[in-house]
This record gives C-alpha cells, sequence and structure tokens, in this order.
C-alpha cells in the first residue's frame, strides 16, 4: 500500500498537506474523513488517531499525526526541492521559529469565524457579540505581530524562499477570507506576500483547495448544510464553549 492521507478540507492545515503534496507531485491516496458526518468519531478512523483529528498520514504501517509533522516528513522523504525545509540549520531553525509561534498565535484564532459564521447556527448555537468581536480584535492582534516578528527578513516568513511556514500560515489565513473577512485590507505589505505565496504555488491549486469551505459557505447561505449527527453536535457544542 502507498502513501495515505486522511483529510477534509475544511479543516486549514488539512489544506496545507493536500497543497504541498499536489505541488510538489507526491503520489497519494486521498482518504476523505468527513468532520461533519462525524467520521472522524468512528471506531476504525480511531484506530489511526485516538485524538480523532485530521490529518492523518498513512505510509505502510507507519501512521503520523499533526500537519507540522507530517509536511516535515513528506519534505524528507520525497527530497523535494530545499527551499520548503531547508538543510542549513539556522534556516530551518526559523520555519521551526515560525511553527512553534503558529501554533500560539494563529492556529485556533482564525479558525473561530467558521464557527461564528457557519457551524453554530447550524446547530442552532448564536456565539455571543462579545466573542465574536473578541476573536476579531484577536485576529488582527494576531497579524500585527506577524507583520512585526516575520515581514524583516526578506519577502516570505522566513527569508527569501516560500518554506512550510509560508504554506501553514497562508491556509490559515485564507479560511476567514474565503467566509467574508477581509483580513488583508489596509495591510500592503501582507498582500504583497500573500500575492507571492499565490502565484507560486498556483491559482488553480489554491481555489482547488479552498473547494470545500467555500462550498460550505454557499450551502450554508442556501441553508442546504445537512444537521450534524448528535454525537458530533455535542462534540462542535465542547468547541463551541472553548472560543474565549
Amino acid at each position: 500500500m502507498g502513501l495515505e492521507l486522511y483529510l477534509d478540507l475544511l479543516s486549514q492545515p488539512c489544506r496545507a498537506v493536500y497543497v504541498f503534496a499536489k505541488k510538489n507531485g507526491i503520489s497519494f491516496q486521498l482518504n476523505t474523513v468527513d468532520l461533519l458526518k462525524g467520521q472522524h468519531v468512528s471506531e476504525q478512523f480511531l484506530q489511526l488517531n485516538c485524538q480523532r483529528k485530521v490529518p492523518v498520514l498513512k505510509d505502510g504501517n507507519f501512521v503520523l499525526t499533526e500537519s507540522s509533522a507530517i509536511l516535515m516528513y513528506l519534505s524528507s522523504k520525497y527530497q523535494v526541492a530545499d527551499h520548503w525545509y531547508p538543510a542549513d540549520l539556522q534556516a530551518r531553525a526559523r520555519v521551526h521559529e515560525y511553527l512553534g509561534w503558529h501554533t500560539d498565535n494563529v492556529r485556533g484564532i482564525f479558525g473561530v469565524p467558521l464557527w461564528t459564521k457557519v457551524l453554530g447556527p447550524l446547530i442552532g448555537t448564536q456565539i455571543p457579540e462579545e466573542k465574536v468581536e473578541r476573536n476579531r480584535k484577536n485576529m488582527f492582534e494576531s497579524l500585527q505581530r506577524l507583520e512585526e516578528k516575520f515581514f524583516g527578513n526578506g519577502t516570505f516568513l522566513t527569508g527569501h524562499q516560500v518554506t512550510l511556514a509560508d504554506l501553514m500560515c497562508l491556509e490559515e489565513l485564507m479560511q476567514p477570507v474565503a467566509l467574508g473577512c477581509n483580513l488583508f485590507e489596509g495591510r500592503p505589505q501582507l498582500t504583497a506576500w500573500r500575492v507571492r505565496v499565490e502565484e507560486f504555488l498556483g491559482a488553480d491549486l489554491c481555489q482547488q483547495a479552498l473547494g470545500r469551505i467555500l462550498s460550505i459557505r454557499e450551502q450554508a447561505a442556501k441553508n442546504a448544510l445537512p444537521v450534524p449527527y448528535p454525537e458530533v453536535q455535542s462534540r462542535m457544542m465542547l468547541r463551541i464553549a472553548r472560543i474565549p
């Protein structure tokens, strides 16, 4: 059995893994795990990841979770262009620096609009306006810190070439954008970075990766999304309760 990727492109980390594999011509079997249908809480999926989260990589008998680890593994196994995950120790350390910063300052913040605009209303839950406003403020503060910390070293986040850091960041920021949040207005430096990364990846691939989130948005506008199963709803309520 060859490389298998278990993904739902509703998830930002899944999109990063998907785009990376496609951009680098890595052959894989796509196993879609529909989060809204609760496929991630099935007993079958539990055998792959006891945390019930995507993405998951399966390479023969080897199973790997966490998007950053998966991207590093793919970079090393398939010997992709060095710029993605540089061999130079200090350049690689810069990628690790961003990925660590990303976990605390980006991941979890920019995914909230999906819950406030789509998933909460889908299960009949209205996110309190003060939480929505607080998240909006947190996103813009995070963007300010992003520009201050990472845009002084070159044209991309860690230097003068695209790395895993740029891919992870772009997929996270583009989700709220796809849902109608204009994060780039009044930020020419951030906008120029986005254009450079999208041009490098290719417009078609970027749109393909966002297809599921755009479809979810369209279906939600038409009240055409199926209501998730009860077990999934209970997990969704727990996630909504954790929104600060």
